[in-house]
């Protein structure tokens, strides 16, 4: 940062496009982070290109959609405190839809290598996606070696991001935030993200109030250490990159 305050622009960015991601359960507060990410970057002088899974890369995402809604019977739209929602799609553990899950989520993964490709050959210093594979992984039973097994194979196939955030969230404060899902399928969802950090290398960001998680995201950025110059903020000075 300068003295007038401004942020200093980025000097030689790589010429590969530095890949993020962001996963975490409803209501851990994804899109607040990005949406901050993406201020901070562009005030630094990158060009960032947003993606977004289930728009982006999904296989057959209207399909699923219709089935959900018709023969799972959940409901649309997003919940909001005074307006809660009823879904019924991931947190339906049926042994016939976790089985397909095995299938789908193959069909994303060669998706997303083929949506991460077609991006880094346009112009963005920085690729963020607002979820990633990892979070279709997540609604898999990662508590039984046969998940874990699979989950690591389909690792393997899709590119892995420079850094991939895990925002960790209570379950009873993320359904405060977003009353989608019921609160022991929340609690079931967050012990799976927490083994798939561990079998995915994700950095986490621990349950903290947005400017104190903005930070850490920053902190992480900088020791990600892909790319040259420097991103400041206020509470933490100058970050190189």
């Amino acid at each position: 940062m300068n003295e007038s305050g401004s942020v200093t622009p980025l000097q030689s960015p790589r010429s590969a496009s530095l890949l993020i991601s962001f996963s975490g359960m409803d209501g851990s507060g994804k899109s607040t982070q990005i949406e901050m990410l993406c201020n901070r970057l562009a005030e630094a002088g990158l060009t960032v290109q947003r993606l977004a899974f289930w728009d982006n890369v999904v296989a057959f995402p209207n399909h699923r959609a219709g089935f959900s809604h018709k023969f799972l019977k959940s409901e649309g739209g997003i919940g909001a405190p005074g307006k809660p929602v009823s879904r019924n799609d991931k947190n339906n553990r049926a042994w016939y839809l976790t089985l397909a899950r095995y299938g789908l989520y193959v069909f994303d993964a060669l998706n997303l290598r083929k949506v991460v490709a077609e991006a880094r050959r346009g112009n963005a210093n920085v690729i963020i996606f607002d979820r990633y594979i990892y979070d279709q992984l997540a609604t898999l039973p990662l508590q039984l070696p046969a998940a874990r097994a699979y989950a690591h194979a389909v690792l393997k196939l899709v590119p892995k991001p420079d850094i991939a955030y895990l925002l960790d969230a209570e379950p009873a404060v993320a359904r405060e935030r977003k009353p989608e899902y019921p609160l022991d399928f929340l609690h079931e969802y967050r012990d799976s993200y927490h083994r798939l950090r561990d079998l995915a290398g994700m950095t986490m960001i621990p349950p903290t109030g947005i400017d104190e998680a903005h930070n850490a995201i920053m902190q992480g950025l900088a020791r990600c250490g892909h790319l040259t110059g420097a991103v400041a903020y206020p509470s933490l000075g100058s970050v190189s990159l």
